[in-house]
């Protein structure tokens, strides 16, 4: 099995005034170290202000962690092009209602990442966009629509679909389960499966319900005060 995520001795620092000439340095997390396999989920869990924002911002490409590394496929993840950076590794933020351009159509949306990051012909990235669409479950029609017209659930759908559009290999899924009810909350986790299975994709869902964090994920990390008090097989 393949490790497609190595993160050694990773810690991020930063300094906080405390006065008109002193600071004082904060530990935002670490070191900390663990591994992400393909086609595997790991949970990433821990109270607020336990460190989980910093370090998936860092691992994210966000942020820039103060010392440590991100290894991708044994690659120092710090060498890759931002362009190939973004092609790995994306993001589904936890609020799709913010998240999306209200401006944009989908299909511009849908568009974007491919122009700033791929090559491909107009043909190619029609195709994408079409192929990512159908991937979760959402017809081409909707291409045309604005996100104040979808429900909730498709608002999901389309941010779901923003972050496969580059076919990456890691997912980070920051609370995206959050503001759903339970009906909504296991259609959205079928369906993050389903792209697993058929993509072989990776995922970091981040959480505070340990009971959806189990169902989903093969390993849990829990952090406190910056360190990983807990790294368990499920």
């Amino acid at each position: 099995m393949q490790t497609l995520l190595n993160i050694s001795n990773l810690c991020k620092n930063y300094r906080r005034s405390t006065g008109f000439f002193t600071s004082r340095q904060i530990i935002a997390f670490g070191p900390v170290n663990f591994t992400l396999e393909r086609g595997k989920t790991l949970a990433l869990m821990g109270k607020s202000g336990s460190g989980k924002s910093a370090l998936i911002e860092a691992i994210a490409g966000i942020t820039k962690p103060t010392f440590g590394e991100i290894y991708f496929k044994g690659r120092p993840l710090s060498t890759l092009s931002k362009k190939d950076r973004h092609k790995s590794i994306r993001m589904i933020f936890n609020d799709p209602i913010h998240s999306l351009n209200a401006k944009a159509t989908i299909g511009t949306t849908l568009l974007l990442p491919l122009k700033l990051n791929t090559n491909l012909l107009a043909i190619e990235q029609k195709r994408q966009i079409k192929d990512v669409m159908k991937l979760v479950n959402l017809s081409s029609d909707y291409l045309n629509y604005y996100p104040n017209i979808l429900s909730i659930y498709q608002l999901h759908q389309v941010a779901i679909a923003r972050a496969m559009i580059l076919n990456p290999e890691i997912i980070i899924a920051d609370e995206v389960l959050a503001t759903l009810d339970i009906s909504l909350r296991f259609k959205i986790i079928n369906l993050l499966l389903t792209i697993q299975e058929k993509r072989n994709i990776s995922y970091i869902f981040i959480s505070h319900n340990i009971k959806l964090a189990r169902h989903l994920s093969d390993n849990i990390i829990v952090l406190n005060n910056g360190l990983i008090i807990k790294n368990t097989p499920v």
